[in-house]
C-alpha cells in the first residue's frame, strides 16, 4: 500500500505542525510562513476527514483513503433485511387490521434491530483488532526489511480500518434518527 493513505494519526501530526509553523509566522512576522502553516492545517483537516470516509455499496465498504476494502458481517445485512420485513408486516397489518401480523412485524423489527447491532459489534471488534494486528506486524517488517510481509500486513490494517470505520458510520447514522 502506498505511504501516502491518510490516516487520523498523520493529520493530528501535520495539524500541530501547520499550527507551530502559523504561530512562528506571527511571532516572526513572516507572512509567508503564516499561510503555509495555515495551508498545512487545511491539508490536514481534509486528510483527516478523507481517512474517515467510506463508501457503501450493499454489503462493501471501500475506504475514501485509498485502502481496504471490506465486507459487511452477515448479522448486519440480514438484520438489516429483518428490521425492513417486519416494518412492511406492521405496516400492512396495521393497515388491515391484522394485530397478528401487525406484532409478528413489530417482533421481526426488533430482532432485526439486535442482529444488526452485534454485527456492528463483531465488525468493530474484529476492524480494531486487524488495525492493531497490521500496525504491528507492518511496523516488525520494516524494521526486519521484509517488504513483502510489510506490504500484507498493511493491507490487513487498511482492509481493518474500512471494516472499523464502515461499521462506525452506520451506528452513527443510526444514533441520528
Amino acid at each position: 500500500m502506498s505511504s501516502d493513505n491518510s490516516s487520523s494519526l498523520k493529520s493530528y501530526m501535520d495539524q500541530a505542525t501547520g499550527t507551530i509553523q502559523s504561530a512562528i509566522g506571527s511571532v516572526t512576522g513572516s507572512t509567508g510562513d503564516k499561510v503555509e502553516g495555515e495551508n498545512t492545517k487545511d491539508k490536514a483537516a481534509a486528510e483527516k476527514d478523507l481517512s474517515h470516509t467510506v463508501g457503501k455499496v450493499g454489503p462493501f465498504a471501500v475506504s475514501g483513503s485509498g485502502g481496504g476494502v471490506a465486507q459487511d458481517s452477515p448479522d448486519r445485512t440480514e438484520g438489516s433485511w429483518n428490521q425492513t420485513v417486519g416494518s412492511a408486516k406492521e405496516s400492512i397489518g396495521n393497515f388491515v387490521g391484522a394485530d397478528g401480523l401487525k406484532a409478528e412485524g413489530i417482533q421481526q423489527n426488533r430482532e432485526g434491530k439486535g442482529q444488526e447491532a452485534q454485527g456492528q459489534l463483531s465488525d468493530l471488534g474484529s476492524g480494531m483488532t486487524d488495525r492493531v494486528k497490521g500496525a504491528v506486524g507492518s511496523g516488525v517488517a520494516g524494521l526486519t526489511g521484509n517488504k513483502a510481509d510489510q506490504e500484507k500486513y498493511q493491507v490487513q490494517h487498511d482492509d481493518g480500518k474500512t471494516q472499523f470505520r464502515s461499521a462506525q458510520a452506520d451506528i452513527d447514522r443510526q444514533s441520528n434518527y
